[in-house]
């Protein structure tokens, strides 16, 4: 860690402490993340599910790992390209909620990154607005200390998932679930997007369910029976709920944002469409174009976007067109 200068301390989560650093012999600024853990070896380091997924992931919406550090103390430090803020950091700085353009325009860049995820085996388990990284007008999927491969035969945990972007099979203790309940996680932040605030902000598990069935209306045995069964094993009856009109909460977003969160927040998870199904939405067809000059400008949390970065933005854009997908 010589080379690095510890500059400011940016986060503080469950496994690790993140701080903004300067690499002293290029000058490149970066972030590195300080594991709370001493690991004894290489091999238990690399047994990491976020270094084994992101030694393999390399995706333009996926943060890049830049190197792995073990120092003679057994710390352990992972490097990673910096970005300037989270999506959560972004939304508090602004005084409006986002545009539907700009909805649009983050939500493509991460339904991409979940679709070569998913492609290449992996899962991430704990989407949500603060693991959603920004900087120059670009989001990449970040944290992926939750991931897991889609095909693990070990049985998945049910605290994986942040509680309010948690799908419901993940709440009942289902320990199969699989990458659809990144989907689920995609239409909570979606719909939050529009409306500033968490849909579902439960305050427990139970509580958690309750405020679904407040706004998607109680699950029948015909929409998912298999969540039936699920909570049959809990001992857990379903609240009698009729649900709200989508509109009626999110009222600036449009019939095809609506229809994708609606389909997104399925109650059953096999009705939830996958990353390439989303993108072929008819609320991504707009994608097709260059987003609009007031978005890239804005897309800066200082507000700071120069003219410069503005048209790196716009080859960007273009290049991440659907075919690309």
């Amino acid at each position: 860690m010589e080379k690095y200068q510890l500059l400011d301390e940016v986060g503080d989560g469950s496994f690790g402490r993140v701080w903004k650093a300067l690499n002293k012999h290029s000058g490149e600024v970066v972030a590195v993340k300080m594991m709370k853990k001493k690991f004894h070896s290489w091999e238990e380091c690399l047994s990491l599910e976020e270094i084994k997924s992101l030694r393999i992931l390399k995706h333009p919406n996926i943060v890049f790992l830049k190197e792995v550090i073990r120092e003679i103390d057994k710390s352990l430090y992972l490097v990673f390209e910096f970005m300037e803020c989270n999506l959560f950091q972004l939304m508090r700085s602004r005084a409006e909620s986002f545009s539907e353009s700009e909805v649009r325009y983050w939500c493509f860049q991460v339904f991409k990154g979940l679709h070569y995820l998913h492609g290449k085996g992996y899962f991430h388990r704990d989407l949500k607005p603060e693991n959603l990284l920004v900087s120059k007008g670009l989001i990449k999927i970040g944290d992926m200390g939750s991931a897991r491969e889609i095909k693990s035969s070990q049985p998945c945990t049910n605290y994986g998932t942040t509680r309010w972007y948690r799908a419901p099979e993940v709440i009942l203790g289902s320990e199969n679930y699989n990458f659809k309940a990144d989907m689920w996680a995609m239409g909570a932040i979606m719909a939050e997007l529009f409306i500033f605030k968490p849909v579902f902000p439960g305050k427990d598990g139970p509580d958690q369910i309750l405020k679904i069935c407040r706004v998607l209306g109680s699950p029948t045995t015909e929409s998912w029976l298999g969540g039936f069964a699920l909570a049959s094993g809990l001992n857990y009856k379903f609240p009698q709920l009729p649900g709200v009109n989508l509109s009626s909460l999110m009222p600036l977003a449009s019939w095809s944002a609506i229809s994708l969160i609606k389909s997104l927040c399925s109650w059953d998870p096999s009705k939830r469409p996958s990353a390439s199904e989303a993108l072929k939405h008819p609320f991504f067809h707009a994608c097709y174009n260059i987003i609009p000059p007031s978005l890239c400008l804005r897309a800066s949390v200082n507000n700071t976007t120069t003219r410069e970065e503005f048209e790196q933005i716009r080859s960007c854009i273009n290049r991440n067109r659907i075919q690309s997908v």
